[in-house]
């Protein structure tokens, strides 16, 4: 029996029942599409794409202003988890662009408390698309082992005693060039606190990328 063309038929078939739609606008897009539609696309808020400057590699395709950071709540705070596909769909196109020798991804962790009270953890949504279209192995023998007040409305000095301490490593990493993946880069506190515990633990390299720069 030849599957693929079932496969096929099932999926027409869900296609019509269920149509795809844009991540902000709502409307029908062709299945192979990218989870956003032209329109809202180009009127997203774009940032220059270049590198933030940080002596961290730092990198975020967008700004954190509307709709970008209300999808983000969203996705967030009421688990409306259709936003990560479309992000996670731009991260992609971003880290292809992006001239580095990457060979493992880190999702920014969350403390358990935290992620059993969100039910997720939004970087590790991001970073399952990201490890499928780029083949690089997921890290998850790093822990934040304190939880740490929130970072909202802190500069960049009280943001880092903030973090002290806040992560572990658990274990042998073996990679060389780690990026870390999050969704929300404002100072680049918590990505330099994690980079610090990667170096320490034998990583030679580290980058971050996310969705939006605040």
């Amino acid at each position: 029996m030849r599957w693929p063309p079932i496969r096929n038929a099932l999926q027409r078939a869900e296609n019509a029942l269920l149509p795809i739609r844009c991540a902000f606008c709502g409307v029908d897009r062709p299945p192979a599409a990218r989870p956003v539609c032209n329109g809202c696309y180009v009127e997203l808020p774009w940032t220059s794409g270049k590198r933030m400057p940080s002596a961290l590699p730092m990198y975020a395709p967008l700004k954190y202003a509307y709709p970008v950071d209300a999808a983000i709540k969203a996705m967030k705070f009421r688990r409306q988890l259709h936003y990560a596909t479309a992000f996670a769909a731009i991260l992609c196109e971003t880290v292809r662009a992006l001239p580095a020798d990457f060979d493992a991804l880190l999702p920014v962790p969350l403390h358990w408390r935290r992620q059993a009270l969100r039910g997720f953890n939004q970087a590790e949504e991001l970073c399952r698309q990201l490890q499928r279209e780029t083949g690089m192995r997921l890290i998850r023998k790093v822990r934040r082992i304190r939880a740490t007040p929130s970072q909202s409305g802190l500069g960049a000095a009280r943001r880092m005693t903030n973090l002290r301490g806040a992560f572990s490593v658990c274990g042998h990493i073996g990679s060389r060039h780690v990026l870390l993946v999050d969704d929300v880069i404002t100072t680049g506190a918590t990505c330099r606190a994690l980079a610090e515990v990667l170096i320490d633990a034998g990583v030679k390299k580290v980058s971050a990328v996310a969705i939006a720069r605040a």
